[in-house]
């Protein structure tokens, strides 16, 4: 079973590590214990799904993860303007502050204070790795079929 590809169907166990291309580790997990998934159940985006195709246990590979593939371009419509007053009196309203909406199906939406400038506050909305190339670290330690054996 050592030659299963990673493909639809299987369990992963893997150890991964994102990285900012020349930058800071965001997750890793070659320190600590592996992370297994199936593939398909959206624990993994599915562009990072796409990178482990293929690979069989004993694999470690390096992507290089372009913004399109990651976390999409930055969006400007994603940056959101609101009234001093529209926050808590006693909420710290400063530039690298996360706060956190309600959306419209009251699902959290995180966003990250960009300015804060006289009564007008600006919040970001993109994912903090929006427009980022990253660095996507793979080591395949064990791929198994998922379900009953045939």
């Amino acid at each position: 079973m050592k030659d299963l590809p990673v493909d639809k169907g299987t369990r992963v166990t893997l150890h991964f590590a994102l990285k900012i291309k020349d930058g800071d580790v965001v997750d890793s997990t070659f320190e600590k214990e592996p992370a297994t998934l199936e593939i398909g159940d959206d624990n993994l985006p599915e562009n990072f799904e796409a990178y482990l195709m293929g690979m069989k246990a004993g694999d470690r590979r390096t992507y290089e993860v372009p913004p399109e593939k990651g976390f999409g371009q930055h969006n400007p419509s994603n940056l959101q303007t609101f009234k001093r007053h529209e926050f808590s009196a006693d909420m710290v309203l400063e530039q690298g502050v996360v706060v956190s909406f309600a959306d419209a199906r009251q699902q959290e939406l995180p966003g990250v204070i960009s300015r804060v400038e006289g009564d007008e506050v600006e919040v970001d909305f993109n994912h903090p790795l929006a427009g980022r190339t990253l660095e996507f670290d793979v080591e395949i330690l064990d791929v198994e079929p998922v379900g009953p054996a045939h």
